[in-house]
């Protein structure tokens, strides 16, 4: 039976579980008492380096001297752009910093100040680590002494490393710290970096202005060239085609504009003539003597004519109403209103002709000024292309002209700055004499060795306690369980994994896959120890009834629904009646894995028990009979349905169809189901996942429930790996294999 351990029992003392492992002070202390040589050991190599290093290291000294970025120096002549307040680029900041890095502005420092000589770099003076690194190097090398330029560069490497360029926070300012074993030479070499760099920058800034206005001069001429060029080809261009052109544009356009004006009015001044000819056409009919006519005409002949008429007719009227029509004075006067009226009709015709001649005047002058427009859109549509080209042309001309007038103006600007004394960056800190030394610093670093050997020595320590909480060996699954270790499964799974039903047919009989590898490997190590589970079973059952097995583990994916197929089917070939049930309501693996396209099976044979046979799924290459679980999502009372008394009588019926009835059960500690269905099982094998599974799963896992100790028969360690079980079990001979066949 198995006993639970101690910490399990006293839920009164204090502890910590890291990963299933829990660390109390009793435990922390035993770990301590038989560990205390390797932390003391890792303390005190930690202090011996520190304190060789402390003794061996020579001190250094820090100089610092600081920089800014100020643009506003450069804008000393330019106050007419308004940019004073204009903010510069971190980026810009940032590439100050490389620039003082640099190999090239280190050379130079190194050149100016003869370095080479210096007894710090020519290596005339080394340290100890430098003296025996120098040795080392010196037993592989050529032995032959370097060159002036080797030296120089190893010079530059040493000032490098020893060189550290930094932004402060989000300001324009560099700090630039340089370390040294002398203070002198540290601000020597310091302020030497700093002017470097500020005269670097003056003599790039001349180099870059010389060098833009050299080739601005020469854009210059070019452009020069290209505009009068231009030009020409416009004039040329104009020439050639007969274009002139005037302040309003082109004289083509300029007389078809005129032409135009001219032709309107001389349209309306035909439409004129032609409504006074047809004005007195219609009147020519009338009575010339009526009043319209003469108010029609306006003429003072025919109104005077009428004037005479209408005397003459008031007279007439008067002597005929005396004397009568007949008379000779009344027919005097008939005679001479008929005159009249003759001649007022001859003022009209006489009209009417002017009107004629001024109209047709008016139609030719209107016909020759549209032959006109005829001719100067015909010749504008001749010169359409040639305008087409000659504006082109003039847009050429005018660009060139104006890159010209650009370059000129910056060409200008570039030879006034080509001269002017200022850069982007002042010196506002100078490097001076360090009173103290900043390496090594030896309270930190005696700090920093104790604290660090008593890291390294308690890590070293714990790991070597916790780093084994797995289980590996039969014997510490004996020890952790308190039940026999059945065997040692070697892990089974493929690189590639293709899962398809095992009941379903399929193109060629069989499905392989894990969960029928025993069908496929017989004669396996995988499946002689299932075998030997079986062999355990069966001793088992001639004490007491064990028919109804439960495989469990503690945790998901150790493998136990792989045990259970297998297990269910290699019982099955041996001509045993044998159920294989899904009691894992929460995932249903076995499900998908064996049966995927079901649609009934466990819960639905509870409402039924004596019915459980419409939903068992039978593989004829076994004669498995398997029982799925279907469900359309995870239920709340899973643990109540399967320990329920519908469950008892299920296992009641099937106990006399079946002499093996193989339940694939929940993980032991994320659910309660294989502690309430443990009262209705007869015997357990728990699987355990080799190398994975800590000893605090297991412990907890079996801890929480008495009946499930009772009913436990033995484990398993499953996914054992081949070559590391190999060399655990290298005690058993080279031959200890050799009734195994992987391959079918």
């Amino acid at each position: 039976m198995y006993q639970p351990r101690e910490h399990f029992q006293s839920g009164k003392r204090f502890g910590l579980e890291f990963g299933g492992t829990v660390l109390s002070f009793d435990r922390v202390g035993d770990v301590l008492r038989r560990q205390w040589p390797v932390i003391a050991a890792a303390v005190g190599a930690s202090l011996a380096l520190v304190i060789v290093y402390l003794v061996s290291a020579k001190p250094m000294y820090t100089a610092n001297a600081r920089i800014m970025m100020d643009t506003r120096q450069t804008q000393v002549l330019d106050k007419e752009n308004g940019t004073n307040s204009a903010l510069i680029d971190p980026g810009f900041v940032d590439s100050q910093v490389e620039i003082i890095n640099s190999d090239d502005l280190i050379l130079s420092i190194v050149r100016r100040l003869r370095l080479t000589a210096d007894p710090e770099f020519d290596g005339s003076n080394p340290g100890l680590l430098s003296a025996v690194t120098g040795r080392v190097m010196g037993l592989f090398g050529r032995g032959e002494p370097p060159s002036q330029e080797r030296l120089e560069r190893a010079v530059v490497e040493s000032i490098q490393g020893n060189l550290r360029v930094e932004r402060l926070l989000t300001t324009y300012v560099l700090s630039l710290s340089y370390r040294a074993h002398s203070p002198d030479k540290a601000a020597k070499i310091a302020n030497a970096i700093a002017d470097a760099y500020l005269v670097g920058a003056l003599e790039a800034k001349y180099q870059s202005t010389k060098r833009a206005t050299e080739w601005l001069q020469q854009r210059s001429v070019e452009l020069s060239e290209q505009a009068t060029a231009s030009d020409r080809a416009v004039q040329a261009f104009k020439a050639e085609h007969n274009i002139v052109g005037t302040s309003r544009g082109l004289m083509s356009e300029q007389q078809l504009s005129d032409l135009n004006t001219q032709l309107v009015q001389a349209r309306g001044a035909t439409a004129e003539a032609k409504a006074r000819l047809d004005r007195i056409g219609a009147i020519s009919d009338q009575d010339v003597a009526q009043s319209t006519v003469t108010d029609a005409l306006n003429n003072p002949v025919i109104t005077r004519l009428r004037a005479q008429y209408l005397d003459l007719a008031a007279q007439y009227a008067d002597w005929s109403r005396r004397y009568g029509r007949t008379h000779l004075a009344a027919v005097n006067l008939a005679n001479k209103m008929d005159e009249l009226r003759k001649n007022i009709a001859d003022e009209v015709h006489r009209i009417g002709d002017a009107y004629r001649s001024d109209y047709e005047i008016a139609k030719s002058r209107e016909a020759s000024l549209e032959t006109s427009m005829k001719e100067l859109v015909a010749q504008a549509g001749n010169k359409g292309q040639a305008e087409v080209k000659l504006r082109d042309l003039e847009s050429a001309a005018d660009t060139y002209r104006n890159l010209y007038n650009n370059f000129l103006e910056k060409l200008q600007s570039a030879t006034q700055n080509q001269s002017f004394p200022l850069s982007d960056a002042r010196l506002i800190s100078t490097a001076t004499k360090p009173d103290r030394k900043s390496s090594p610093r030896s309270v930190l670093a005696l700090v920093g060795g104790l604290v660090g050997g008593l890291c390294l020595g308690l890590g070293t320590a714990f790991a070597r306690e916790f780093l084994n909480d797995v289980l590996r060996t039969p014997a510490e699954a004996e020890d952790e369980l308190g039940v026999k270790c059945l065997g040692v499964l070697p892990d089974i799974r493929p690189a590639e994994t293709k899962r398809r039903g095992l009941l379903g047919a399929s193109a060629k009989g069989s499905v392989p896959g894990v969960s029928r590898y025993v069908v496929d490997h017989p004669f396996s190590r995988f499946a002689e120890t299932l075998r030997n589970v079986k062999v355990s079973i069966d001793v088992a059952r001639m004490t007491r009834e064990t028919k109804v097995i439960g495989i469990v583990s503690s945790l998901p994916k150790e493998g136990k629904t792989t045990v259970a197929a297998n297990f269910a089917q290699l019982i099955a070939m041996t001509g045993h009646r044998t159920i294989l049930i899904d009691g894992d309501l929460h995932t249903r693996s076995l499900t998908r894995e064996l049966s995927p396209e079901t649609n009934s099976g466990l819960v639905e044979a509870l409402n039924d028990p004596t019915a459980f046979g419409h939903h068992v799924q039978r593989s004829k290459e076994t004669g498995l009979d398997f029982l799925p679980s279907v469900v359309a999502s995870r239920m709340v009372n899973s643990a109540d349905l399967i320990a329920s008394k519908a469950m008892a009588d299920l296992l009641a019926v099937l106990r006399e169809q079946y002499e093996y009835i193989i339940i694939d059960l929940a993980p032991v500690m994320p659910v309660a189901d294989s502690k309430a269905f443990s009262v209705l099982i007869d015997a357990m094998v728990y699987v355990i996942e080799w190398g994975s599974t800590t000893r605090a799963a297991v412990q907890e896992s079996v801890s929480g429930s008495e009946v499930l100790q009772k009913k436990l028969i033995g484990s398993v360690l499953n996914r054992a790996d081949p070559k590391m079980l190999g060399r655990i079990e290298a005690y058993k001979g080279k031959h200890r294999n050799s009734y195994y066949v992987e391959q079918a």
